[in-house]
């Protein structure tokens, strides 16, 4: 009887974990494609920006491309403090690409010629949540649903199986 409702309650704490999970951690299809941001360009073409983690904290020493229709116009690395300068640009749409996964699409404009609305850098999200790696399982660790489920689970489980012993004599 008491393996049965181990067994019973590791179910139970598998399916809450799974539903906790988020979609993309299982999901083989892409991210939706990003919109697209208007930057304006510093004086002689200079682009200006910065590749930050989850936490919005610059992430150093990632290489940085710059594309326009999906061929590398220049290439660079974010400083200790993710930011990262790309000179000599005419206006346009670039995709900027950061390390392996983090990408942004964005209209480039002359300096003084861009909408008002315009930013002055662009900024670039990659879902590492530090520059060591790892980010999949921090991320988890850091959700408060996924962090309570395991505190629950943690209490419920050695609960249930204490009142699911006969009380002795």
């Amino acid at each position: 009887m008491k393996l049965k409702t181990l067994l019973q309650w590791m179910m139970v704490t598998w399916a809450t974990v799974g539903l906790c999970l988020p979609e993309l951690a299982f999901s083989a299809t892409p991210a939706p494609t990003p919109a697209v941001v208007d930057i304006e360009l510093a004086d002689g073409g200079v682009l200006h920006g910065q590749v930050v983690d989850l936490q919005k904290g610059g992430v150093a020493g990632v290489p940085v491309s710059l594309l326009a229709q999906d061929r590398e116009v220049a290439r660079t690395a974010t400083t200790e403090n993710g930011q990262f300068t790309i000179p000599g640009l005419r206006g346009g749409v670039y995709r900027v690409a950061a390390g392996k996964e983090a990408q942004g699409l964005f209209r480039i404009w002359s300096a003084r010629t861009a909408p008002p609305a315009a930013q002055k850098k662009a900024i670039v999200y990659t879902q590492n949540c530090c520059a060591g790696g790892g980010g999949t399982l921090k991320m988890l660790l850091s959700n408060p649903i996924i962090v309570a489920g395991l505190v629950a689970t943690a209490i419920a489980v050695p609960v249930a199986l204490a009142c699911g012993e006969p009380a002795s004599p």
